[in-house]
């Protein structure tokens, strides 16, 4: 096997749990449609949510969020799957190379992963692992948005409510807990893919500020394929690396890519406040080796800490409408209780730094707070310190 059949295959090797649940899932469908003794039946998923969709609208609008409902499309899993590479948000030139890996990914197809990796490895370093992390979790993502557009996981939820009953085992009484606790769950998946369709311009700073990073990263990569092997063996003993075989050289480089990365070493080194710096410092050694690193990560900065405030700042608004429109909604404290075994008071109180940023802004500035977030976007530190955002505004 060579060395690019490896690398697919290790791919591939850390999504198993996600294919195996997303075939027992499948499993289960069919044999649930085959099994006379199971007889009850659920609201099709393209009817609950169409009529549930404006009611996600409604409790925006009095929330302060307004805007008609958004259009509704319920995917396949492959169309989910291709979704996400859509929300990689990759320089121009490696659109097409992204959604490519992500197809060859989605078809379990290790020969053409292989095929993709070869013909470009400095962006395959950079993009795989998005590709894990993005499809490691498709069986527990409900929903997403994009283009202002909501795209609903039809695999898993036309599926789930099923499956959650069929597992409690005959003579399945469960049924009208189960019944409302789906009808939770399509109300907090419309309300968050509402709330993230009217988020427009915190939309396009996200995506910008990832599109830079990843510029980055892709540069990062091609600077330590491009090391002579002098250097670069020096400086994987340096970092005391896992010792790799000499036929696997690619395998190496890739380490110290994974390594170097600045959303690994950087955040891994100096902590989550490296959202707050304005400056790194590199071990001598490593920017003798790399002497651009320092420089790199010193631009890197800026796109990151604007990527994490959008993206906190937009989770959080999608968070704290969830609280608000659904606090005491008897189906969504049902489907915290019978799909999550989750405690609905112990959800009402956990911690989230963008919600409580959200929440602290809405007792400020009331139904504005959301148009104030959108047109004055806060920072990493104000996120963390949301006084300072009340004060930079006069809330």
């Amino acid at each position: 096997m060579g060395e690019q059949a490896e690398f697919a295959e290790a791919l591939f090797a850390q999504l198993e749990v996600e294919t195996g649940e997303e075939a027992q899932i499948a499993s289960l469908a069919e044999r649930i449609a085959g099994d006379a003794g199971f007889d009850s039946e659920f609201e099709p998923l393209a009817e609950a949510a169409g009529r549930l969709l404006p009611g996600a609208a409604g409790s925006l609008e009095e929330l302060g969020l307004g805007g008609p409902a958004p259009p509704l499309e319920i995917s396949d899993l492959r169309e989910f799957k291709m979704l996400k590479a859509k929300k990689v948000f990759a320089p121009p030139g490696s659109r097409r190379f992204v959604d490519d890996l992500f197809g060859a990914v989605a078809d379990a197809d290790s020969g053409a992963v292989a095929g993709i990796m070869a013909s470009d490895m400095q962006k395959y370093l950079v993009y795989s692992t998005y590709a894990i992390q993005y499809l490691s979790k498709i069986s527990t993502t409900y929903g997403d948005c994009l283009g202002g557009k909501i795209y609903l996981n039809g695999f898993v939820l036309s599926r789930y409510p099923q499956i959650v009953l069929y597992r409690q085992g005959p003579p399945y009484s469960g049924a009208g807990a189960v019944r409302s606790g789906y009808i939770g769950a399509l109300k907090m998946a419309l309300l968050e893919e509402s709330v993230h369709s009217r988020q427009g311009p915190l939309q396009e700073m996200n995506a910008a500020a990832a599109a830079e990073v990843n510029a980055l990263n892709e540069e990062l990569a091609g600077c330590i394929l491009e090391m002579d092997e002098g250097p670069a063996s020096s400086l994987y003993r340096h970092m005391q690396l896992q010792d790799v075989p000499p036929e696997f050289p690619a395998a190496r480089r890739a380490n110290l890519f994974f390594t170097l990365n600045p959303d690994n070493f950087v955040v891994n080194v100096l902590g989550p406040d490296v959202m707050t710096y304005d400056r790194i410092e590199v071990d001598p050694r490593i920017s003798e080796a790399l002497p651009g690193l320092p420089g790199l990560y010193r631009r890197w900065l800026g796109p990151i800490q604007r990527h994490h405030a959008a993206f906190t700042a937009m989770e959080g608004m999608a968070e704290f409408c969830v609280r608000e429109a659904l606090s005491g909604d008897p189906d969504f404290e049902e489907y915290l209780r019978t799909f999550t075994g989750t405690d609905p008071s112990a959800y009402g109180v956990r911690k989230s730094m963008g919600r409580d940023f959200v929440a602290f802004v809405h007792a400020r500035a009331g139904n504005g707070a959301f148009q104030t977030i959108m047109e004055d976007p806060p920072t990493t530190r104000e996120i963390k310190e949301p006084g300072r955002y009340a004060e930079r505004l006069s809330l």
